[in-house]
C-alpha cells in the first residue's frame, strides 16, 4: 500500500485510537501521530475539521468529559461555542481524527478506511 501524508489525532490510550493505529500498523500504511494529551488541539485545526465533517460530527456526546459538563456548557451548543470546548478539552473530540489526502476521517472504521486507504489504479 502507497499512501503519503496520513496525520492521525487521538489520545494514546483511547481504545479506537490504539485500534486505528494498530491497523494502520498492519496494513502498512505510515502515519504521523499527534497525542491531543501532550499537544492540545488548535483552533484553526479544529475549524478545518468543522468546515469538513461538521462539529456535530467531531464532538464526542457520548464521553466521559462531555458527561462532566455543567448544564450550562451544554447549554445552546453551536460551532463557536463547540469549537471552544474541544480546543479547552480535547477529549471532548471523537477519536480518532485523521487527514488523509485532503480528507478528514472521524471515528475508526475498518470497512471505510479499507475503501480510503486501498492501493489506487
Amino acid at each position: 500500500m502507497t499512501v503519503t501524508k496520513v496525520q492521525i489525532y487521538g489520545i494514546p490510550n483511547c481504545d479506537s485510537v490504539r485500534k486505528a493505529r494498530k491497523w494502520l500498523d498492519a496494513n502498512a500504511v505510515p502515519y504521523m501521530f499527534h497525542d491531543f494529551k501532550k499537544e492540545g488541539a488548535a483552533q484553526a485545526r479544529l475549524t478545518i475539521w468543522d468546515d469538513a465533517v461538521g462539529w456535530e460530527t467531531l464532538l464526542n456526546k457520548r464521553g466521559t468529559t462531555f458527561r462532566k459538563l455543567s448544564d450550562a456548557q451544554k447549554a445552546a451548543l453551536d460551532r463557536e461555542k463547540a469549537i471552544a470546548l474541544m480546543e479547552a478539552q480535547p477529549s471532548l473530540i471523537k477519536r480518532p481524527v485523521v487527514e488523509h489526502d485532503g480528507a478528514v476521517l472521524v471515528g475508526f472504521d475498518e470497512g471505510r478506511w479499507g475503501e480510503v486507504f486501498a492501493p489506487k489504479g
